[in-house]
């Protein structure tokens, strides 16, 4: 008896290892009533084998019938019942999982999902896998608010923003907005739907709100009250605004060299200081571009002094070789009149120069 069981379960492993296909399906799925399921079936496509055929059964007494076919020609429903609410996955290969939308409680039943192959050598490999839907009515649950942004429930006025309530449950779910009033007045209703709008949001806005949830079945739920803040734009600038003024009071600023000047509070004096408020390598650079200044200005003197002593010694020479020439001329004059009875044609310098060619 062992031994059977033995080549069993080795011919078990011989089909495994030969490569066909295996589905894979949960044993059962559970729905919510009017709400939609997915029926997960699944396999690992193959080399060599060919999905044929795709079928999805019902079980009717005691023969399933198809509700849905996929062959070559493409999807058919079978069923007037599911049309309109049933739909196969076909865009990943190996997942024909099945949608089936706006369930009823008469949709409790076993469904068989059913793939047929074509194997390398031409032959047909058939695969099958049965789950159990089940569908139950839930009553709702508590609802949650959330807003539509990521600023929270403190906005800017001005702002279009909404407040969003969420429960779960068997649909369809109502949803009722309320405000609470001050003096212990009754809430106001707002809103009977799930999201409160706000376009744009004022600071009339403000205020405690909270929402309520209905299903089909159980009771009516409420969420938590919640604090809506909306904030006035223009004082917000008013207070960024006076800020800085508060933090300068002390002391006022001259913007053009950024020295600061304190009020003594008891003498009604003042005191100013170069370069309080500035940095340090700011500090050295000022002091930089004024000694370079110093130095500039002190060589361009310099310079000129310089200059002005060579024009003066240019002058005093052209006047010295001026005063010359005219004691020449003056020397001159002075033989040539002297001598000008006895040798009128003769003299005309001083000198010993003669006209004669020298013979040696």
């Amino acid at each position: 008896m062992g031994f059977l069981l033995g080549l069993l379960l080795l011919g078990h492993l011989a089909v495994v290892a030969s490569g066909h296909p295996i589905l894979e399906a949960p044993e059962s799925v559970t729905g919510i009533w009017k709400g939609n399921i997915n029926i997960p079936c699944t396999y690992g496509p193959l080399k060599g084998y060919t999905q044929i055929l795709v079928k999805w059964l019902v079980q009717r007494g005691s023969d399933p019938v198809t509700i849905f076919l996929r062959d070559s020609s493409g999807d058919h429903i079978q069923q007037a019942k599911y049309r309109g609410r049933l739909s196969v996955n076909h865009d990943i290969l190996g997942d024909v999982s099945f949608q089936l939308n706006t369930l009823e409680m008469d949709d409790r039943n076993h469904y068989t999902c059913e793939v047929t192959w074509q194997t390398p050598n031409g032959n047909q490999v058939v695969r099958d896998k049965i789950i159990d839907l089940r569908v139950q009515k839930v009553s709702v649950s508590k609802p949650t608010v959330m807003t539509g942004s990521g600023y929270g429930f403190t906005v800017p006025q001005g702002m279009r923003i909404s407040l969003q309530c969420q429960a779960q449950g068997s649909p369809p779910i109502s949803y009722v907005w309320y405000k609470e009033q001050t003096n212990n007045q009754e809430p106001t209703k707002i809103a009977n739907l799930s999201t409160l709008l706000f376009k744009p949001a004022l600071v009339a806005d403000s205020g405690y709100y909270f929402c309520t949830a209905k299903g089909r079945v159980g009771s009516e739920q409420r969420s938590n009250i919640v604090k809506f803040v909306v904030k006035d734009s223009s004082k917000l600038l008013e207070t960024k605004s006076e800020a800085p003024t508060t933090m300068q009071s002390p002391m006022e600023v001259n913007s053009s060299w950024g020295w600061t000047t304190e009020v003594d509070d008891y003498l009604g004096e003042t005191s100013a200081g170069p370069g309080k408020g500035l940095p340090i390598f700011a500090i050295i650079l000022i002091i930089s571009l004024c000694c370079m200044v110093v130095f500039t200005i002190a060589y361009i003197m310099l310079c000129r002094k310089t200059s002005q002593q060579e024009n003066v010694y240019e002058v005093a020479s052209v006047h010295a070789r001026e005063t010359n020439d005219s004691g020449e001329t003056m020397r001159v004059d002075i033989l040539a009149s002297g001598s000008s009875s006895e040798k009128p044609a003769s003299w005309t310098l001083s000198n010993d120069y003669s006209d004669e060619p020298c013979l040696d």
